[in-house]
């Protein structure tokens, strides 16, 4: 989805409220017959009630494998080595998986990539909203249809009485990722991981689905981690935005700040790659070089083989979040005391 970043505007939640979630120190392991890859590696964040979170990078940056882990979903032998994942207070990775099934879809939502794999071919969709209603809330079978074809109606299905009994391969693409919304949000959750929600999708059809999750988010005061590649969305979209790269965070704040003003050498190209609805240039900028395999992430910054603005200091430690204006921090050394001299 190509988009100008005209940063959302809508008033981001007071960050003088608990969050609903909070990662810290969080660290993801890979077991191998040769050694132990990392794949996240000291990822922080909180996430406010109510708050859009944006989450992007390169694919192979681990935004996706930082949902997942969040959530409780990584591909074994993927592992949590360390870390905290504290929702509403509690560790989730102190939960086993029936702890965390109980917590999936009654207070955490999903929606992925691909509507047509997280709906199951052989049941009818209102027998998957019912089924979900049914295993999370208190209420009977009459109840559970009443508010799944309220759900349906709500997220823009059209006859949602009829559609009700329909199976996923009689929807459109797009109507399917509505079905997978609706049945993220039936159960009314606190937070929703959105992973690559629209990516399936053609523009047009990419735009109503993220403005549809705008809207009933904020209508019913639910936190979201959305999950892209795309900047364009995420300065349509969210509150705050996360640049990951390598499976660190390098630079987190406000989406207007980042968008406006990004510092991370890697996000400033990022910035750079985005066309603008009435520019003359003829050719997009990029970044040199790709993201670093797990078994060959360089020492020091992983970025700065790819960095024009690397110096000795960038290839012998990593470098950590500094603040660069009020909630916005980025992990560049260009930023500490060792840059002197080698700011512009």
């Amino acid at each position: 989805m190509t988009v100008t970043p005209t940063p959302n505007t809508h008033t981001a939640p007071d960050d003088s409220r608990t969050p609903l979630l909070s990662v810290r120190g969080l660290e993801v392991q890979f077991p191998t017959r040769r050694r132990t890859l990392t794949a996240i590696q000291d990822v922080n964040f909180d996430v406010m009630p109510g708050e859009i979170l944006g989450v992007v990078g390169e694919s192979g940056a681990g935004k996706s494998m930082t949902g997942n882990a969040i959530i409780g979903l990584l591909e074994p032998p993927g592992r949590i080595a360390r870390g905290e994942v504290r929702f509403l207070g509690q560790d989730l990775t102190q939960l086993d998986q029936a702890g965390l099934r109980k917590i999936r879809g009654r207070d955490i939502g999903a929606i992925f990539q691909d509507p047509l794999t997280s709906l199951n071919p052989l049941y009818r969709i209102g027998d998957m909203l019912v089924e979900t209603l049914l295993t999370h809330l208190d209420i009977s079978r009459g109840e559970a249809e009443r508010r799944a074809i309220g759900i349906l109606t709500e997220v823009g299905i059209p006859a949602a009485h009829e559609r009700f009994r329909h199976y996923p391969h009689q929807f459109s693409g797009g109507m399917r990722q509505r079905v997978v919304i609706a049945l993220a949000l039936c159960t009314e959750p606190r937070l929703v991981l959105a992973d690559e929600p629209t990516t399936a999708l053609d523009v047009s059809v990419q735009a109503q689905i993220i403005n549809l999750l705008k809207r009933l988010c904020r209508e019913r005061g639910t936190a979201v981690i959305l999950v892209t590649h795309d900047m364009g969305v995420i300065a349509e979209t969210a509150d705050r935005v996360a640049v990951m790269y390598a499976g660190r965070i390098v630079e987190i704040g406000p989406v207007r700040e980042v968008v406006k003003n990004p510092r991370h050498p890697y996000t400033v190209g990022l910035m750079a790659a985005i066309p603008h609805i009435g520019g003359t240039t003829t050719q997009l900028a990029q970044i040199e070089g790709s993201m670093p395999r797990l078994d060959a992430i360089p020492s020091g910054c992983a970025f700065n083989p790819r960095c024009q603005r690397r110096f000795a200091r960038c290839t012998e430690a990593v470098p950590a979040l500094l603040s660069v204006a009020p909630g916005h921090e980025t992990a560049c050394y260009l930023y500490s005391d060792e840059a002197e001299g080698v700011r512009p």
